[in-house]
Formats: structure tokens, C-alpha cells, sequence
């Protein structure tokens, strides 16, 4: 069953789809929540016991804190991927869904690995030790196949740089987020068509461009104790390049005494 506009209106007794901040869609034998796709304010959704096996709909929805996916048909961790935007996230019921296997332990340390920002998974709160155990021992979440096969170029070829890079961006999302970090558009001659010709030099430029936006995005969200853990990183990463920088000078002037003394 397609979950309608109408349905969601009536449900909600809303007048518009942005209105709509918390949404009980429990058991209505739904397969299709397309609609989502159009709510970017929806902030609390239910929609346990169903039969949704796809989570991309779900994935401009920004503004979504809580979750509830329980008994579903959702096959693999990996629709997880399709959440990772969402920054907001806290509460996520997946328990009794396919995707869940076996393992429990594996399961759970997956998971959080992927949505680290949790503090609630199957109704159970989630501790800073399993975030910590997760990173290191959790599976690390891949793109559905489905999904990448609709990210081929326009000349219908798959693109192996591409296919599986999570900065590929577009102008206008790009943009958009520079934009909110008051930083300077990109005009259209930086954003080289995938389906043309380009250099490995400008594809590496872009990944770079896009990189530097993403994190300074993510900067935003961060605690005061996270953002003391990137300092220290940084600190950890520019004290590399120094000694990098001085180890060459050292060389260089070194093989200058020695062209002198020759």
C-alpha cells in the first residue's frame, strides 16, 4: 500500500505536508513511503509494522528525531545509509526486521557504528562505552546496491571514481551549504559534468572542495567535548606537516652543503 498525501493530511489533520512534525503510521500494511520525500519537517514518525523494505525516502528528512521502524521488511543494514544525513536523529526502533540477523551484539555495534549520534536503539539507551566499542567493531554501513545504480552519469556509464563516492555532490547542494557557512558560492565552471571528459587533478580538487564543506558543516553540531577531540586531531595532523616541512628543508640544505663542498 502507497502512503498518499491525502492519507497523511487525514492522519495528521494537517492542511499542508510541511506542517506535519509527528506522524502514527502503525500498521497500515504500507510498502511505499515516497511521500516522505516531500516532508522535510516531519520530526517524530511511526511506522512500525508494515512492510517497508526501502529507507531512502527518509533521507532529506532533516529535521527527524525519533523513529520507529519495528517489524518491517528492511532487509539489510545497509538502507542505514540512507539516515546518515540525518543529523537529528536520537531514537531509532529497528528491533524484528530482517536486517537485524542472528547477531545481536554484531547487530546493535553495526548500528551505532553507522548512526553514532543515537542515544536511544530499540528502546534501550545507548552508552558512550558502545559508541566507543562500535567504531572499532562495528561493520562498517555500505550504499544499497540499488541506490548506487541511480547514481550513473547522464551518458549512462558507470563512473568507477564515482559510483561509490559519498562527496559527490551537485552545484546546488554544494552551494547550499556554503552558503549557511556564509562562505562564497561556486560558480558553474567549477562543477565539471561527470559525464564529460575531466582530469584526475580536478576530480581530486572537487573531492577536496567537498570534503572542506562537509566538515565545516559538521563543525555546527558538535559539543564542546567533541570539538576539543577534532582540536586535538587537527593540532595531532598540522604537527605532521611540520616536521614533514622541516625533515625536506633539512634534506634540502643538506644536499646544498654537500653540491658546495663537491
Amino acid at each position: 500500500m502507497k502512503l498518499t498525501r491525502k492519507l497523511v493530511l487525514a492522519k495528521a489533520k494537517a492542511s499542508d505536508l510541511e506542517s506535519v512534525k509527528k506522524l502514527n503510521c502503525w500498521g497500515c500494511s504500507l510498502t511505499d513511503i515516497s511521500i516522505f520525500s516531500q516532508m522535510a519537517n516531519i520530526e517524530v514518525l511511526t511506522l512500525s509494522v508494515n512492510s517497508i523494505s526501502s529507507l531512502s525516502p527518509l533521507a532529506g528528512c532533516l529535521s527527524l528525531c525519533e523513529l520507529y521502524l519495528r517489524k518491517n521488511m528492511i532487509p539489510s543494514l545497509s538502507e542505514l545509509s540512507h539516515l546518515r544525513p540525518l543529523t537529528r536523529l536520537r531514537v531509532l526502533w529497528l528491533a524484528e526486521n530482517p536486517c537485524c540477523g542472528p547477531d545481536s551484539s554484531t547487530y546493535r555495534l553495526t548500528v551505532l557504528r553507522c548512526l553514532p549520534r543515537l542515544q536511544k536503539l530499540d528502546n534501550q539507551v545507548v552508552t558512550e562505552d558502545e559508541i566507543a566499542l562500535a567504531l572499532t567493531e562495528g561493520e562498517v554501513v555500505t550504499t544499497p546496491p540499488a541506490s548506487l545504480q541511480n547514481q550513473l552519469p547522464t551518458n549512462g556509464l558507470p563512473d568507477a571514481e564515482t559510483e561509490n563516492d559519498p562527496l559527490n555532490y551537485n552545484m546546488e547542494e554544494t552551494n547550499k551549504i556554503r552558503e549557511e557557512l556564509g562562505m562564497k558560492l561556486l560558480s558553474r565552471d567549477k562543477f565539471p559534468s561527470l559525464s564529460s571528459p575531466s582530469t584526475r587533478e580536478s576530480k581530486l580538487s572537487m573531492k577536496k572542495t567537498h570534503a572542506l564543506d562537509a566538515v565545516l558543516l559538521l563543525l555546527r553540531d558538535l559539543d564542546e567535548e567533541e570539538l576539543r577531540v577534532v582540536h586535538t586531531a587537527t593540532q595531532n595532523r598540522l604537527q605532521t606537516y611540520t616536521l614533514d616541512s622541516e625533515t625536506l628543508n633539512e634534506s634540502l640544505q643538506a644536499q646544498k652543503t654537500a653540491d658546495v663542498q663537491h
